[in-house]
């Protein structure tokens, strides 16, 4: 009984330690919202006394700077940031249930979108952007079975599928937290948006898993005065539902480790048509609302492959990874997306946690999409000839400073930026040259370095 009331205990004050950031200003959040970068804490920066009693918590705050230097609408800067308060319970000590924890945890986020005041494309340059406010981002149950683990409560897909710690080494929002794709073309559910959920994974071998979840779709999680802490399904339109099914291994079971994945979805939530009016018009032409659509699905293949690895006890090395990804059915936004990357950690003598690295991808659009395009240029007075392929690409240095500061300077380059964010104008939107910075600080991390 103890134990249980110090969980609870602990549970309310990470929720009351987020009180007072409620009356933060709600910002309108965009349908390719990013995932979530998760922080990751180490037992020694836990306070001891907690962790003894199975309770483990997070608290860290994440910005990202990015200013063009050339290109896209007009010159200019923005930032935006992002509070994460976390608990895991461990619920074998804290209430004898073998396998057991709960997960908890509230964001706030603030701040501005570049893409969307100054360069006009449809994906984000800092992925922390995206549901502006202080959200319950994730409270769950999950539950291991041997080689079963299910958790179930609110939280996102893309927490679940389609991530590697691999793609946020970066801050484009094009590849981390997770490839955009998934977003314009189905209604997978994006942190900290929380939503009903479960999932369930299998290891059918220590390598080999399966992987499979069902998500509430629902508009009302993507409003932007939606806090997450409304359980309500009112209308909810369907569900999606991620599948995938891959190999993987890790340093301790591999010199270079590897995973080879086969994913997909079946949404069957409702969507908005790319291109139609609901009485079978041009939406963006005719201001009427675009007409209802149901049932889409999806497919992709991604990798990561560890190239080098000269030293046995460490994980200094140089990575590879890519992803493809297609539509399958439904009228979608785009018809396909790749990319490819290449990650060294390990940089310099003494520098084992520094990355250095570069990601370049392709979001190829639809015939819908440039129909949509090309008559909104046209109807500004501009001639067609929206190009189909939008190129991102960002080269990143990640300086690891202590125990609880991670840095990230970048360089982003975006070739042929779409014209979504200014869909009347009659002609191209210049390639932008934009530098950004990321860091993170770990705040758990930093009192446990105070306390030594």
């Amino acid at each position: 009984m103890k134990k249980a009331k110090l969980a609870a205990a602990s549970l309310a004050a990470v929720m009351a330690l987020c009180a007072p950031l409620a009356q933060a200003q709600d910002n309108p959040t965009p349908q390719d919202a990013p995932p979530p970068t998760l922080p990751k804490v180490t037992e020694s920066a836990q306070w001891q006394p907690l962790a003894d009693q199975g309770i483990t918590l997070s608290l860290s705050y994440t910005g990202e700077a990015a200013s063009n230097l050339s290109g896209g609408l007009r010159r200019d800067a923005a930032y935006a940031g992002q509070v994460y308060v976390g608990a895991d319970l461990d619920m074998a000590k804290i209430a004898g249930i073998d396998g057991a924890t709960i997960h908890a945890a509230v964001t706030n986020r603030h701040g501005e979108n570049l893409a969307a005041i100054a360069l006009g494309n449809n994906t984000s340059v800092q992925e922390i952007y995206g549901t502006q406010n202080t959200h319950l981002a994730i409270l769950t149950w999950e539950q291991k079975l041997g080689p079963l683990t299910v958790e179930a409560g609110r939280s996102q897909a893309n927490v679940h599928f389609l991530s590697s710690p691999l793609y946020c080494n970066f801050q484009t929002n094009s590849a981390c937290g997770n490839p955009t794709f998934v977003f314009k073309n189905s209604n997978f559910t994006y942190f900290p948006a929380s939503s009903w959920m479960a999932h369930a994974k299998l290891n059918l071998t220590p390598q080999v898993f399966a992987h499979v979840g069902v998500y509430e779709v629902n508009p009302d999680r993507k409003r932007p005065n939606d806090n997450g802490f409304n359980f309500s399904m009112r209308n909810a339109t369907g569900v999606i539902v991620p599948w995938e099914v891959g190999y993987g291994t890790d340093f301790a079971t591999d010199r270079v480790p590897r995973h080879y994945i086969l994913g997909g979805w079946f949404d069957r939530g409702d969507y908005s048509d790319p291109l139609r009016d609901d009485q079978g018009g041009i939406a963006i032409i005719s201001g009427r609302p675009a007409a209802k659509r149901k049932g889409r699905s999806g497919i992709y293949v991604r990798f990561d492959q560890m190239l080098t690895r000269p030293d046995p006890i460490s994980e200094r090395g140089l990575s590879l990874f890519g992803v493809a990804m297609t539509n399958l059915s439904g009228r979608v936004e785009e018809r396909h997306f790749l990319e490819l990357g290449l990650l060294q950690t390990g940089t310099f003598k003494g520098r084992d946690k520094d990355t250095l690295g570069f990601v370049m991808n392709q979001q190829s659009f639809s015939d819908l999409a440039l129909a949509r395009m090309n008559a909104a240029r046209v109807f500004g007075g501009g001639t067609p000839g929206v190009r189909r392929n939008q190129y991102m690409m960002e080269l990143a240095y990640g300086a690891q400073l202590g125990p609880a500061l991670r840095i990230s300077p970048n360089l982003q380059y975006i070739l042929h930026p779409d014209q979504t964010g200014a869909p009347f104008r009659t002609r191209h939107i210049d390639d932008a040259f934009v530098v950004g910075f990321k860091f993170t600080v770990d705040a758990m991390s930093l009192a446990s370095a105070f306390k030594r």
